[in-house]
C-alpha cells in the first residue's frame, strides 16, 4: 500500500462523547513488552517513544492504556507521557480501571467502589494531566456493575474524568451503566475468529455508542500476542490485495460499522506504519464471504 495513503483518518472519524477521533488508533500494553504479562522482553525504550511519536505523526489520535500495563521495565502510561507531552489538542487517551496488579506485576483482587479513585488518580499522575478523557470500568465477571460504575459517574461529575465506557461487559451491564451515566464506548473481545460479540456489537450502533475490540489481532494469543498459525481465509484476501494478514484483520474489523474502533497494539515501528495503512483497505463482498469462512466456527 503506497505510503502516502497511510493515515489514520482514511477509515473515518467517531466521536466519543464531544471528542472526534479516527477510527485508527493504538493500544499501549505491547509497549511494555512483547508479552508483558507473561515475562516478556521489552524493546528499547526509545523503540516505544518513536513508536508513539510515529502513531501521532500518522494521524493517531485514539492512545487506549491502563496504568496496570507494565512489565518490570516499562510502564505504558509513562511512556505515552514521556513521548507526546505536551499532549495535541485533538489527542484521546482512554484508560481502563478495575484491576490491579501490585507492585511485583502479580495480580491482585480487583478494586472495590472506593478504591477506584486511587485508580483514577494514579492514571493522571503517570500521564501528568489534571483529568482523563475516557476512562474504561473493566469488569472481572461480576454480575452487577452499579456500585462500581456509580463511583466513576461521581469522579466524572467532579471533573476528574470527562467520558465513561465499560470493558469485557454484558448487553445487560450496557443497560444497567447507562441508567446510571452516560456510556461512549464499549471494549471487548471480537475479531474474525471471535464472534462473541456480535450482540453488543449491534446493541452499540442501535445507541449510537463505539464499539472497540481488543484482541482483534491477537486472536486467541490474547496477551502473549499472535502466536496462532493464520486462517487459510484470511491468508487468501492478503494475498488478493497484497497486504498483511494483520491488514485484513483490522480492515474486517473496521468494516463491521461506523461505530466500531480499533486499538491493534504494536511495538515494531514497522508494523505501527502496517496497521494504521489498514484503515484504507476496502474490502470486497467475495472477501468478506471468505472471511466469513473462518467465522462461521468461531465463538
Amino acid at each position: 500500500m503506497a505510503s502516502e495513503r497511510v493515515f489514520a483518518g482514511a477509515a473515518g472519524t467517531w466521536r466519543l462523547g464531544d471528542l472526534t477521533v479516527n477510527r485508527l488508533g493504538l493500544g499501549a500494553m505491547r509497549l511494555t513488552g512483547s508479552a508483558a504479562f507473561h515475562g516478556g522482553v521489552p524493546r528499547a525504550r526509545g523503540t516505544s517513544v518513536e513508536v508513539l511519536r510515529r502513531a501521532v505523526d500518522l494521524g493517531v489520535n485514539h492512545i487506549d492504556t491502563a496504568a496496570f500495563y507494565f512489565s518490570s521495565l516499562r510502564s505504558a502510561n509513562e511512556l505515552i507521557n514521556t513521548a507526546l507531552a505536551p499532549y495535541p489538542d485533538d489527542l484521546v487517551i482512554a484508560t481502563k480501571v478495575g484491576p490491579a496488579r501490585d507492585a511485583a506485576g502479580e495480580w491482585a483482587p480487583s478494586a472495590r467502589p472506593d478504591q477506584l479513585r486511587g485508580q483514577v488518580e494514579e492514571n493522571l499522575r503517570q500521564l501528568g494531566r489534571d483529568h482523563l478523557d475516557v476512562v474504561n470500568l473493566r469488569l472481572m465477571g461480576r454480575d452487577s456493575l452499579a456500585d462500581h460504575f456509580g463511583a466513576l459517574a461521581e469522579l466524572r461529575e467532579a471533573g476528574l474524568v470527562r467520558h465513561l465506557g465499560i470493558s469485557n461487559a454484558t448487553v445487560d451491564h450496557l443497560a444497567e451503566a447507562e441508567a446510571i451515566a452516560p456510556v461512549v464506548c464499549v471494549q471487548n473481545r471480537y475479531g474474525v475468529d471471535a464472534r462473541g460479540g456480535e450482540r453488543m456489537l449491534r446493541a452499540c450502533a442501535e445507541r449510537g455508542i463505539a464499539f472497540v475490540p481488543f484482541f482483534a489481532l491477537a486472536g486467541d494469543g490474547r496477551e502473549a500476542g499472535a502466536v496462532r498459525t493464520e486462517a487459510a481465509p484470511v491468508l487468501a484476501v492478503a494475498a488478493a490485495h497484497a497486504v498483511s494478514p494483520s491488514q485484513v484483520r483490522l480492515a474486517w474489523t473496521l468494516h463491521q460499522g461506523p461505530h466500531t474502533l480499533a486499538i491493534p497494539g504494536t511495538g515494531d515501528p514497522g508494523h505501527l506504519v502496517d496497521n494504521v495503512a489498514a484503515g484504507a483497505l476496502r474490502l470486497t463482498e467475495e472477501d468478506l464471504r471468505l472471511l466469513d469462512m473462518v467465522g462461521a466456527g468461531a465463538g
